[in-house]
C-alpha cells in the first residue's frame, strides 16, 4: 500500500478513483493501494447499443481520477472514457485527471504516409474537449504525444517495475536489444539500469503487422538478450527478431514489452518463437486464453497509486521515475 502521511479523513474523502469497463481489475488494485474505495459508476447501454453511464456518488469539490486504458475493444472504451470526463465535469469536479495506462490510437502519431490522420492528435484533443483537467499515461508509444495535449502530462515509466524483475532473476552476460531505431531510447536506459551493451535490430516495415528484418547492430553472439518494446500487437516483429537473434549466436532471449495488446495470433506466435520468456505489465488486462506459461505479467497499480497520490497533494512525482534512465 501507497504511504500517504498525510492523507487524514477529510483529505480522504476528496479523492474519488472512477473507471469504465476497460480494466476495472487494475482501478481496485490501485484503489487498494490507494486505501480508497472504488467509485460507484452505473454503466449500462442503451437498447441500440449506446453507452448509458451515471456516477452514483457525490463528487462535487472532488479531486476525480478515472482509470481507463483505452485498449480492446478501444472505440468503447475510449467512447466510456469521454462519457466518464464528462459526467464527472458536470458533476463539478475539481479536478478531472484521466488515468490511461495504455493510451489507444497512438500509433498514427504522425503523417509518414499521403492521406492518413493523426489519431494521436484527435484523441488527445477529444480527452481535452470533454472536460479532463490532467492527464496521466504510461510508456506512451512516443514521447512527442505528450505535447499533443493542451492540458499538463504526467508521463510514468514502467521500466524500474520490469527491471526489478529481471534484476533479481541474475541473467549473466545480457545485452538488452531494441527491435527497431525507435526504441534505441529505451534500450539505452535499460542497459543503464542493467549496467550492460545494447543492440539494434534493423527492419523493414512492409505494412501494419509484417516487418523483414534486415540485420542486426551491435555483438549478441554468445549473449543473453532482452528485447526491450512498448507494445506487442500480432507479435509478428518480435518473433521475427528473436529468431534473428537466435540465427545471430544469442542465447536465452527474453521479450520485456510493457503494453500486451496480443491481438490475433499473437500468443500462439509467442508459444511456439524461440522467446523463453516475455515479461509484460498488466496497463491492459490478458483474458484466460492469454495466460500461457511463457507470458509473465507484472502489476504497475503501486506506481500509479503512488503517482495519483502525489498529483492530489501538488507533489513532484519525478522521483518516480528518476532512476528509470530516461528524462521526467
Amino acid at each position: 500500500m501507497v504511504k500517504i502521511a498525510k492523507l487524514n479523513k477529510k483529505q480522504n474523502g476528496d479523492m474519488v478513483l472512477l473507471t469504465g469497463s476497460s480494466h476495472p481489475e487494475l482501478a481496485k488494485e490501485i484503489a487498494k493501494n490507494l486505501g480508497i474505495p472504488l467509485g460507484d459508476v452505473l454503466l449500462g447501454r442503451f437498447p441500440e447499443g449506446e453507452i448509458q453511464l451515471q456516477i452514483r456518488d457525490n463528487i462535487r469539490g472532488k479531486d476525480v481520477f478515472i482509470v481507463q486504458p483505452t485498449c480492446t475493444p478501444p472505440n468503447e472504451s475510449l467512447m466510456e472514457l469521454l462519457i466518464l470526463i464528462d459526467a464527472a465535469r458536470r458533476a463539478s469536479a475539481k479536478r478531472i485527471t484521466a488515468v490511461l495506462p495504455f493510451f489507444g490510437y497512438a500509433r498514427q502519431d504522425r503523417k509518414d504516409k499521403p492521406r492518413v490522420p493523426i489519431t494521436a492528435k484527435l484523441v488527445a484533443n477529444l480527452i481535452v474537449s470533454a472536460g479532463a483537467n490532467r492527464v496521466l499515461a504510461m510508456d506512451l508509444h512516443a514521447g512527442q504525444i505528450q505535447g499533443f495535449f493542451d492540458i499538463p502530462v504526467d508521463h510514468l515509466y514502467s521500466i524500474n517495475v520490469l527491471g526489478s524483475y529481471f534484476k533479481k532473476k541474475k541473467i549473466k552476460d545480457l545485452v538488452v536489444v531494441s527491435p527497431d531505431v525507435g526504441g534505441i531510447k529505451m534500450a539505452r536506459g535499460y542497459a543503464k539500469l542493467f549496467d550492460c551493451d545494447f543492440a539494434i535490430v534493423d527492419k523493414r516495415r512492409e505494412n501494419a503487422s509484417q516487418t523483414h528484418v534486415m540485420h542486426i547492430i551491435g555483438a549478441v553472439a554468445g549473449k543473453n538478450v532482452i528485447i526491450i518494446d512498448d507494445m506487442i500487437s500480432t507479435g509478428g516483429s518480435l518473433v521475427e527478431a528473436a529468431k534473428a537473434l537466435k540465427t545471430a549466436g544469442a542465447l536465452d532471449i527474453y521479450a520485456n514489452i510493457v503494453h500486451p495488446v496480443l491481438a490475433g495470433s499473437a500468443v500462439e506466435r509467442i508459444q511456439s518463437s524461440v522467446i523463453k520468456e516475455l515479461i509484460v505489465t498488466n496497463s491492459i488486462p490478458l483474458g484466460k486464453e492469454k495466460r500461457i506459461k511463457k507470458i509473465t505479467q507484472l502489476s504497475i497499480a503501486p506506481l500509479l497509486a503512488d503517482a495519483i497520490c502525489r498529483i492530489h497533494y501538488n507533489e513532484s512525482i519525478s522521483t518516480l521515475f528518476s532512476s528509470a534512465g530516461v528524462e521526467a
